[in-house]
């Protein structure tokens, strides 16, 4: 089978194209598994993984329908549309935003459509659907308001997903992200990306500036888990999916000072003294509109698991990093592994 991965040089679409590479299977859009014969990786700049004769990478503007003609061939049975602008900046740049996260999605989901075999795709959204005045735990029944131009682009892809599926154009399911930390590299322009600088710069003996007040909740997930629910979000039979396509997924509801604490406890107090508190109004404004608890039953029972805490996240990230590079390099040495 033949899987498209947009985004497929960042960080999340190169580890997913690297664990489906491994797996070596998914289910078709028959329903049947089938063996992975290409991975096609399609990003604004060139992806790894082009030394595996499965890769084929495909380099180009996504809101542009020959670039996006030329990744999603006759042959593709899956989609994982990973690409977005994030938070901060599809605040900042409403046009651009606009562009990548909603044209974009359209127009994947249009030449899809075209392909006439009703392929799978999984569409990345966001916790920044929701906004505004919310139950201290959100249901799935819970309303999107969202308070951000990216979580409303989320909310319309969403609701896109969910109408071609419902017109038997594609098989897709929308996949609500909780903040993913830690995040190897350095920071982007998200509003969270703060939640990973906080554990990755100190870990490496660099200051980090935490905007946020250390009381603030989020809803986060690990690299690993996110893969993993990528691919199980993949997996799941459409029909259980019931009326819309849209899922909230499981994650750790942490605050900023749980975080905090979950980094002593793994590498000790050294790295906490590089963390400096500086509230910044504007990412406050984005981040707390977000909710930072969810009843996620729905998703657990498809099968989709969360973190068991936010020591083991870290740990994964130290694990993970450590097979990048010699740990005798690291300006802090993890004091519990």
């Amino acid at each position: 089978m033949h899987i498209v991965i947009t985004g497929g040089a960042g960080f999340l679409g190169s580890r997913l194209a690297k664990n489906l590479l491994q797996r070596g299977e998914l289910t078709g859009s028959n329903g049947v598994p089938q063996a992975i014969t290409r991975i096609t990786l399609l990003d604004v700049v060139p992806a790894r993984h082009a030394d595996d004769r499965r890769v084929r990478v495909v380099t180009g503007d996504i809101v542009d329908p020959q670039t996006i003609a030329t990744a999603i061939e006759a042959d593709t049975q899956s989609i994982f549309h990973l690409a977005a602008v994030v938070s901060g900046q599809a605040e900042a740049d409403f046009d651009l935003g606009m562009k990548v996260n909603f044209d974009a999605t359209r127009l994947i989901l249009e030449r899809a459509r075209s392909l006439g075999s009703r392929p799978r795709l999984v569409f990345t959204s966001s916790v920044a659907v929701f906004g505004g005045s919310l139950p201290d735990r959100v249901l799935d029944s819970t309303a999107p308001t969202p308070q951000s131009s990216y979580g409303a682009q989320k909310v319309m892809g969403e609701l896109l997903v969910t109408d071609y599926s419902r017109k038997g154009f594609i098989d897709g399911r929308a996949l609500r992200m909780p903040t993913i930390a830690v995040r190897p590299g350095v920071p982007n322009k998200a509003a969270s990306s703060f939640a990973s600088g906080i554990i990755r710069e100190p870990l490496n003996g660099q200051e980090s500036i935490c905007p946020l007040g250390p009381g603030t909740r989020m809803w986060l997930m690990s690299p690993r888990k996110a893969i993993d629910n990528l691919i199980r979000g993949h997996e799941v039979d459409a029909e259980r999916f019931g009326p819309t396509r849209a899922l909230n997924l499981p994650g750790l509801s942490v605050t900023v000072r749980d975080m905090v604490a979950a980094l002593e406890s793994v590498a000790g107090k050294r790295p906490v003294d590089f963390i400096r508190w500086q509230e910044d109004e504007a990412i406050k404004c984005i981040v707390n509109s977000w909710p930072g608890d969810f009843d996620t039953r729905r998703a657990t029972e498809l099968g989709f698991t969360a973190d068991t805490n936010f020591a083991s996240v870290v740990r994964a990230h130290i694990d993970d990093e450590s097979q990048q590079s010699s740990p005798e390099h690291w300006p802090i040495r993890p004091s519990v592994l």
